[in-house]
């Protein structure tokens, strides 16, 4: 009702100001069906104007502050709402599907911005307890070789003295970057999983990065579920993560960008079967 009245407000003053002195509500019939005039007003002065309005916009609100406040839809917090969801996947493990999985990366540029990038080649399991959601566990292993930095520029004519072919190349094999040539891989194992709601959980694992390994905390979302993969014969889950740490907790060396990295991953996994026994 209120947005309504505005609505009229700046239809009367419009009216006033254009002179139009005499004309009719007629011409806005939801100001009519709103205020429910049985009659046409006419607009003559800009005191009748302001009188009009004050006592539409007066009512208005004493109509709404007299109305009793609505307790009973207020949130509450309680054990239902935490305890954790109904799971129609049954515990085992779960591998990730590569072609519904993404790891992206991003770190402040600049100061102005932040620059993102993603990794192309990357593994992770979930070995999921369904009756302890808590003792499940995840590892992921990432190549760092395989990150693209999707550079548009002409990076060969503009960076000739790095030697590197690509941006993403650069970043991979830099010494003072990634250097992927003497770490091959980047990998995660959980240590600790808290759940913090129905849907959510701290995951704490040992980060190992450049030869170093650190504790790293990750807020982990379960997306949802199947009992049966609709094109593989078993269970499948589905999980979003995000978490962040300090380049120069590994060794990295500070920049132009950033020292903190914010991570981001999305899969879906499907549950490892047993092959069939051979016929005997």
């Amino acid at each position: 009702m209120i947005g309504g009245l505005e609505a009229c407000e700046w239809q009367l003053i419009l009216l006033q100001s254009d002179g139009a002195a005499g004309r009719t509500l007629d011409l806005f019939p939801d100001c009519l069906s709103s205020f429910r005039f049985n009659r046409l007003i006419e607009v003559s002065s800009p005191m009748k104007i302001k009188a009009a309005l004050i006592a539409v916009s007066t009512a208005a609100l004493l109509a709404a502050c007299s109305q009793p406040a609505d307790t009973a839809g207020a949130p509450t917090t309680d054990a239902a709402s935490t305890a954790p969801v109904a799971l129609k996947a049954t515990s085992g493990v779960y591998v990730m599907d590569p072609t519904h999985a993404s790891l992206q990366w991003s770190l402040p540029h600049n100061s102005i911005s932040n620059y993102t990038a993603r990794f192309n080649k990357f593994d992770a399991k979930i070995t999921l307890d369904t009756a302890n959601l808590a003792n499940s566990t995840v590892e992921a292993t990432i190549d760092p070789a395989s990150v693209d930095a999707n550079y548009q520029g002409d990076y060969v004519g503009t960076h000739a003295a790095t030697g590197f072919k690509s941006w993403s190349e650069d970043i991979a094999k830099n010494k003072n970057f990634l250097n992927a040539t003497a770490f091959p891989q980047i990998t995660f194992k959980s240590t600790k999983v808290e759940l913090t709601g129905a849907r959510t959980a701290k995951v704490t694992g040992d980060l190992t990065f450049l030869g170093v390994t650190k504790p790293v905390t990750l807020d982990a979302t379960f997306n949802g579920d199947l009992e049966k993969h609709p094109f593989v014969p078993a269970p499948a889950i589905g999980f979003s993560a995000e978490g962040k740490f300090k380049r120069t907790d590994f060794g990295m060396a500070l920049g132009p960008v950033g020292d903190e990295v914010t991570i981001r991953f999305d899969a879906e996994f499907i549950k490892e079967v047993a092959p069939a026994a051979p016929a005997v």
